[in-house]
């Protein structure tokens, strides 16, 4: 049979396609052992890895993500002879309430109390804690309030501790535009919407808090299944209906929100780090520096990198931990 040309050009055209598709790439790292522990109002589930009579390190992760921003950091400690624990925050992962009844809280005093009940169901003194958004806010908790449990802070966007007297005060309006989720979820539409839709949702947050990071779908997914907690939502709303005090402080933990609203100081070693492409609303670190009042030290992350520093940069996240050492 003769050939063509037009075969013979599409013989080559498939060629060169096949040449130029994307190799299938492998599925992203995970946990592959999840561990479950009942400590305060939580049946937690975190990852311990690395060698059991180590330093402990606790890495506390944010909204919207979860565990596996430390995946890649994990394993560059505990090759250093550090125990890490990773756990899920309440409404994430494996974290269930121990009662059905209970309030999903998400006030920032109560997953403070959750850090603290952790490692006293795990028999932990002291550990150093390193988190971002959500988990820096907790980790800034537990270190001014408990500053006797903690050896050392890594706070990505430093000084997050705040106070429903605070959050009544209005921002400038590009500020208050970049909190566009706290109005919504101040709504009943937000809260409906976000149980109805926080898979997009939470990967759109992904996208604006980290504009500069090509995340790929296996990466997102990976995370994603974490948000599927069935108190997620609640949490969620929770915490930032808290915020704009449409939501009181449980009394179980109003002495210590009351100690927070005076923006106590923290003077445990601290390490804050920022991005230079965050995209998340932050403050700067000239604004909170003078809130640490020990062995202090801010690092500034160069390279597009945005609000997830840890898994975006976790070399930079890894050393800022293993610098504490050496303030």
């Amino acid at each position: 049979m003769k050939t063509t040309y037009r075969q013979v050009a599409a013989a080559v055209a498939l060629t060169f396609a096949a040449l130029a598709a994307p190799a299938h790439a492998a599925a992203p790292a995970t946990f592959s052992t999840i561990k479950q522990v009942k400590a305060g109002e939580l049946n937690v589930g975190y990852v311990d890895e690395g060698p059991a009579n180590g330093p402990v390190v606790i890495l506390l992760h944010g909204w919207p993500y979860d565990i596996n921003s430390f995946v890649d950091v994990v394993p560059k400690l505990t090759t250093k002879g550090y125990r890490v624990i990773v756990p899920h925050l309440r409404g994430y992962g494996s974290t269930r309430f121990l009662d059905a009844q209970a309030p999903r809280n998400g006030e920032p005093a109560a997953l403070a109390s959750d850090v603290i009940a952790l490692m006293d169901a795990l028999k932990i003194d002291k550990a150093t804690l390193a988190g971002y958004d959500w988990g820096a806010r907790t980790a800034d908790i537990v270190a001014a309030l408990w500053p006797q449990r903690v050896k050392g802070l890594v706070s990505v966007s430093g000084y997050l501790i705040g106070s429903q007297e605070a959050g009544k005060q209005p921002l400038p309006p590009e500020a208050e535009l970049q909190w566009w989720y706290q109005f919504y979820f101040a709504t009943e539409r937000g809260r409906v919407g976000y149980e109805k839709n926080h898979h997009d949702f939470a990967k759109l947050i992904w996208k604006l808090a980290s504009p500069q990071w090509k995340f790929d779908d296996a990466t997102y997914e990976r995370s994603a299944l974490s948000l599927d907690n069935p108190d997620h939502a609640a949490v969620t709303v929770s915490n930032y209906r808290w915020r704009l005090g449409l939501e009181k402080s449980d009394v179980k933990y109003a002495q210590l929100e009351a100690q927070l609203a005076k923006f106590p100081s923290i003077s445990v070693p601290t390490i804050t780090m920022e991005g230079d492409a965050n995209g998340a609303p932050h403050p700067e670190p000239a604004a909170y520096a003078k809130r640490f009042t020990g062995k202090y030290q801010h690092q500034h992350i160069a390279g597009g990198v945005g609000h997830n520093l840890p898994q975006e940069a976790p070399d930079a996240f890894a050393q800022a931990v293993l610098d504490l050492e050496k303030l």
